[in-house]
């Protein structure tokens, strides 16, 4: 008995909407060059300043970093985007435009450019796939270009940029402390002559005078010109004109100074003159009212870039509405034609005219109901993910602009309700170091502005501990779920729905944390509290009922955990109906705690119920269906039924990776199981091959800390020990336990059972000092925080039993195997499956121990049990049958040994095959003692035999082959 992190896919656990559309990861570009992000088109009568050439030779210089400050409005964008377009031109290998204006924006960017690049994919983390991209560019010897446009954080953007490498990186701010962090060009507004040349070639107006005096109205700003530009040539006007109403309008309070943006007045006017021509009434109001309606959801947006694709209909007139406001220099195209743009001045002007004219909530609101029927396509599709991370840069722009929490409190909790749903998204779209920190920011703006006791706040707080989970941060989660539940019974009282769920979902964390008897105690009590307020027929209250039997099953109660999963699926046959999803889903509960109890006939029957019944009502495509089918695989290899469990394995995680992307979670769960199958039928080579090509794509995806990256290496580990690289397996267990230790911490369940797995392989390795140390170590921390009679705590004492035995401390092997198996028995019950390894494991050392009656007693009692349970062809009984042979042999009952080898044998042909690794050894015992009895010629053949099966199977390399060249006299072996 020893602890496993196998992945184990159940039913009901995967909750996921259904899509036939598949995001596959993207190939390179042929030619090899990439070009990614919204780059801004080049504008009407484009100014070729000399700042540009300035800033091409910087760039060629420099190590890495170029810097160009400078107020908003002087043309930094457009001067990138210039470098840009010529980059693209003269075939750079990589030219990318990032938004910088937040962190996760500026990670989100480097993240596409990482999945076109072919080094991500498109489920991968945005914060592990832009660590990947900055590792491969410093080592890139190809010329590049990465463009940080707007950056505000130098200490954040730092961490993101090549150390070294070909690839150059431009960074636009208007935040002087970035200059730190390479060669600085400051661009300024135009200079004189460029003013005057620019206003009289975008207006047609030759008046040099005129323009150098609207020119210095607007301190030559080049933003502020092009507003003014625009104004007179759509109304017609000269530049005395203009300029008279420049002066005589009579506008609200904008642009409030800013360190190092100090507008002249004329630049908010000569931008609203502009907005005011726009927006100019006409013969159709339709398309005036639409026209402001875009304008005002474009002041809320991200200055980045939005896509049409995202942008309501507005009544048919979008079109319409985007050529106007385009028209009149409002908004801009990206270069690639599938964005608009609008200049974060420009946005600042309109939003800070709506708060002066009262109308700051309405824009809020605005921008949020654009949003807000977005999130119905996003939720749970996986092939929305990259629309996904658009919309959640539009709530970040929206959150940045600070006006939503200075209006109504209806405005700021609708907010901060859509920056939640993004936490949870992010969350289950696997890019959890973004979920956590918005999750985080989050909060604490509930907490500042709805109070700490909000529902709002109280169910941000739900979804940060959820984030916390998925992410192993178990602890994190504990407290914010603590905090809420004492303040749901306190506001709400203990026996408000909302204060139950509380409680459950607390119970499921302690669960995570390995607190199993908090958990089940919580569960318990909810449980009675639900039935109480609810009814015993609420569907609350059997969703407690599933999780206090799962709670049970835990802790080793099977007893418990089957009777409350039978009666659960009765009711909700009776409640729901027996073809509702909630009802299969117990029903799974159901067969998986029959496998805990090794009845898996009943288990696999039940699977296969629930298979047909899941293939009728959703198709055999249907997510739900794919997780039926993998835990009747599952089952069919616990049964040791091993064709049956690999074919179906195989179907499983090739119809995984049509419908859900060959890099969606339930795949890689789908490819580790079909891995593991692989290792039970002893073919080593490729469970090796899959679980190493699982662990690669979990670190690349998931980061190479998350929990089920850290599953996925032990589960490696562990086939290399099985396969005699032990070197190879006490390496990846090293690495897997320092990252346990350090993320998890030292008593969290992966952790111990990281340990565990370490010191099994320091024992095959043959440092038997290591081992005893470490299961030492381990079985106090497990007794210590999971109690004396957790099923972990029995696993933990048996392999130090074993460590003993492996070093010869029989004494002390055989004392803590008694113990254990009396506990054992007394918890489980004398007819549980790990009592009957329990008690075959003491049988084995009392023959070792030279107490060979006490053995052979205590194994025909374990055989006739586990027979009687299990039935004759169980893996166990089998197991036991053989054992009980072993100890014949020993003490010479060789006609005995020879009756139940034989029978073992044939049993295991017929069960497992002739090559699986069981009936191998089956076939070598019964070999040997064939030789004992003196029948050479049958000894010879069935070695023979099983040489050649063992070099087909397991190579000619395989301890276990090379075991069988040995056991034949070298001139007898052909």
């Amino acid at each position: 008995m020893k602890f496993a992190h196998i992945d184990r896919t159940t039913a009901g656990s995967i909750n996921l909407t259904y899509t036939t559309n598949v995001q596959q990861l993207p190939a390179p570009a042929r030619d090899g060059r990439i070009v990614v992000g919204e780059i801004p088109q080049e504008p009407r009568h484009f100014v070729e300043r000399a700042e540009a050439r300035e800033l091409g030779e910087a760039v060629a210089r420099s190590r890495i970093v170029v810097v160009v400050t400078g107020m908003r409005g002087t043309g930094k964008t457009h001067l990138a985007a210039a470098l840009a377009r010529s980059e693209i031109t003269t075939g750079a290998g990589l030219v990318g435009w990032i938004n910088a204006a937040t962190i996760d924006a500026a990670r989100t960017g480097l993240a596409e450019i990482a999945q076109l690049m072919g080094l991500a994919a498109p489920e991968e983390d945005s914060t592990v796939a832009a660590q990947r991209l900055r590792g491969h560019l410093s080592s890139e010897r190809r010329r590049g270009l990465l463009i940080f446009d707007n950056a505000t954080d130098p200490d954040e953007i730092r961490a993101l940029l090549p150390a070294t490498g070909e690839t150059r990186v431009v960074i636009t701010t208007t935040d002087l402390s970035f200059t730190a962090l390479g060669e600085p060009v400051d661009l300024g507004c135009f200079t004189e002559r460029e003013a005057i040349d620019y206003l009289c070639d975008s207006t047609g107006l030759t008046d040099q005078a005129g323009a150098r005096q609207l020119a210095g109205e607007l301190g030559r700003l080049p933003l502020a010109l092009t507003a003014a530009a625009t104004t007179i040539a759509a109304r017609r006007l000269d530049f005395d004109r203009y300029l008279t109403l420049l002066r005589a309008k009579q506008l609200p309070h904008v642009l409030a100074r800013k360190v190092g943006q100090d507008y002249k007045w004329s630049v908010a006017q000569a931008i609203l003159l502009s907005v005011d021509s726009v927006e100019a009434e006409t013969a159709d109001p339709e398309l005036d009212a639409a026209t402001r309606n875009l304008i005002a959801l474009m002041a809320m947006l991200s200055p980045a870039g939005v896509r049409r694709a995202v942008l309501p209909d507005l009544g048919g007139r979008l079109d319409d509405v985007i050529d106007r406001c385009v028209d009149g220099s409002l908004l801009a195209w990206s270069d690639s034609d599938d964005a608009l743009l609008m200049h974060r001045l420009v946005s600042r002007v309109l939003r800070e005219r709506a708060e002066s004219n009262g109308e700051a909530d309405d824009l809020v609101m605005g921008s949020l109901g654009m949003i807000a029927p977005l999130m119905s396509t996003i939720e749970g599709n996986w092939t929305t993910r990259e629309l996904f991370f658009h919309i959640a840069d539009q709530i970040d722009a929206i959150g940045s602009t600070d006006i939503w929490e200075r209006g109504a409190t209806d405005t700021a909790e609708l907010m901060l309700i859509l920056r939640k749903w993004a936490t949870q998204e992010l969350c289950d779209f696997a890019d959890l170091v973004r979920s956590e920190t918005l999750g985080r920011s989050t909060l604490a703006d509930c907490e500042r502005i709805l109070g700490p006791e909000h529902p709002t706040t109280l169910a941000v707080r739900v979804t940060l501990a959820n984030s916390h989970t998925t992410a192993g941060r178990v602890d994190e989660a504990i407290d914010l779920l603590e905090s809420s539940l004492e303040i749901y019974a306190r506001v709400l009282g203990p026996d408000d729905p909302e204060t139950l769920t509380a409680r459950n979902n607390l119970a499921a964390v302690y669960h995570a944390a390995g607190r199993h008897d908090r958990a089940v105690t919580l569960h318990e009590a909810t449980l009675a509290d639900r039935e109480r307020v609810l009814g015993p027929d609420h569907p609350d209250t059997l969703d407690s009922r599933n999780n206090l039997a799962d709670s049970y099953s835990e802790v080793g109660q099977l007893t418990k955990a089957i009777a409350l999963h039978e009666a659960n699926v009765a009711d909700r046959e009776r409640v729901l109906g027996p073809d509702h999803p909630d009802t299969l889903s117990s029903r799974g509960h159901v067969a998986y705690a029959y496998v805990s109890i090794g009845q898996l006939d009943k288990a696999i029957a039940l699977h296969q119920a629930i298979l047909r019944d899941r293939e009728r009502l959703r198709g055999p495509d249907h997510p739900d269906t794919l997780t039926s089918r993998n835990n009747l695989a599952t089952t069919y290899q616990t049964a040791g039924r091993l064709d049956l469990a690999i074919d179906l394995h195989e179907a499983t995680t090739s119809e995984f990776e049509r419908l859900l992307g060959p890099d969606h979670p339930n795949t890689l769960t789908s490819r580790n199981n079909q891995a593991s199958a692989y290792a039970a039928a002893g073919q080593l080579d490729k469970a090796i091959a899959l679980h190493d090509a699982t662990l690669t794509d979990r670190e690349r995806i998931l980061g190479p800390d998350h929990p089920d990256t850290l599953g996925a290496r032990h589960n490696l580990a562990n086939t290399y020990e099985s396969a005699g690289q032990t070197a190879t397996a006490v390496t990846l267990h090293e690495t897997n336990l320092a990252r346990c230790e350090q993320l998890l911490g030292p008593d969290h369940p992966i952790t111990l059972t990281s340990r565990a797995g370490l010191a099994d392989s320091y024992t095959s390795a043959g440092q038997i000092d290591k081992a005893i140390a470490l299961d030492e170590t381990n079985l106090a921390d497990v007794e210590r925080v999971l109690g004396p009679e957790h099923p972990y705590t029995f696993a933990a004492r048996n392999n130090l039993a074993t460590a003993y035995t492996s070093a010869g401390h029989i004494d002390k092997a055989i004392t803590l195997y008694e113990t254990n198996l009396a506990d054992v028995e007394r918890v489980l019950g004398p007819d549980h499956p790990d009592t009957f390894n329990s008690r075959g494991n003491l049988a084995a050392l009392y023959e070792s121990a030279g107490q060979p009656d006490l053995a052979i007693a205590l194994q025909e009692a374990n055989l006739a049990d586990v027979e009687r349970v299990l039935g004759p062809d169980h893996p166990h009984t089998l197991h036991a049958r053989n054992n009980l042979a072993y100890t014949c042999r020993s003490v010479g009952l060789i006609d005995r040994a020879l009756d139940l080898y034989a029978r073992n044998l044939t049993e295991r042909e017929r069960v497992f095959g002739p090559a699986h690794p069981d009936t191998l050894i089956s076939r070598n015992n019964l070999a040997a003692v064939y030789a004992i009895s003196g029948a050479f010629v049958k000894s010879i053949a069935l070695h023979r035999e099983n040489l050649g099966l063992c070099e087909r199977v397991l190579g000619a390399d395989h301890p276990v082959t090379i075991n069988a060249r040995d056991n034949i006299p070298p001139g007898l072996r052909q």
